[in-house]
């Protein structure tokens, strides 16, 4: 899987010490992407701070990776916990009935990750997919204060 495909917001890159580095032709996007990452930042930070637009921030990383200017930064990005994934399954079982599983698969996997491997930080669109697919005005209301409070409490 290509690394900026999908989501590229949470990932953090670092600059690489090159010694030719005057042997590259970089544009202004490129170099002020570049002087913005220093392996603690995401790029939706970076984004922000040089004013560019999350496509023209990712057009930019994707020739700074290939050039081998940059790398990924270690940092671990925190995944939903079990007991929250559970908790979303039996809230929305009680909204719409035995096809919340179901619901939940299918949209784990538009969002294009897997069920033991969804990032916290992506609960709340989650959470807003799955309530688009309640019908009761009511009960969508419900589980989405009742699954916003759970985020809350686990630090989300």
């Amino acid at each position: 899987m290509d690394i900026l495909s999908g989501d590229i917001s949470v990932l953090v890159f670092r600059r690489v010490g090159k010694e030719n580095l005057g042997e590259f032709s970089l544009d202004r996007r490129m170099l002020s992407v570049l002087m913005e990452l220093d392996g603690k930042q995401n790029l939706s930070d970076v984004a922000k701070k040089t004013g560019l637009t999350l496509g023209a921030t990712r057009d930019a990383i994707s020739k700074l990776f290939q050039l081998k200017l940059i790398e990924p930064a270690d940092v671990s990005i925190s995944m939903l916990d079990e007991d929250f994934v559970d908790y979303l399954q039996a809230q929305l079982s009680l909204a719409i009935g035995p096809l919340a599983e179901v619901l939940i698969e299918d949209a784990v996997s538009d969002m294009g990750c897997q069920r033991s491997q969804i990032p916290s930080h992506r609960a709340a669109e989650l959470i807003d997919l799955l309530a688009r697919e309640i019908q009761r005005e009511d009960k969508m209301l419900v589980f989405k204060q009742d699954m916003l409070k759970k985020i809350r409490e686990n630090g989300y």
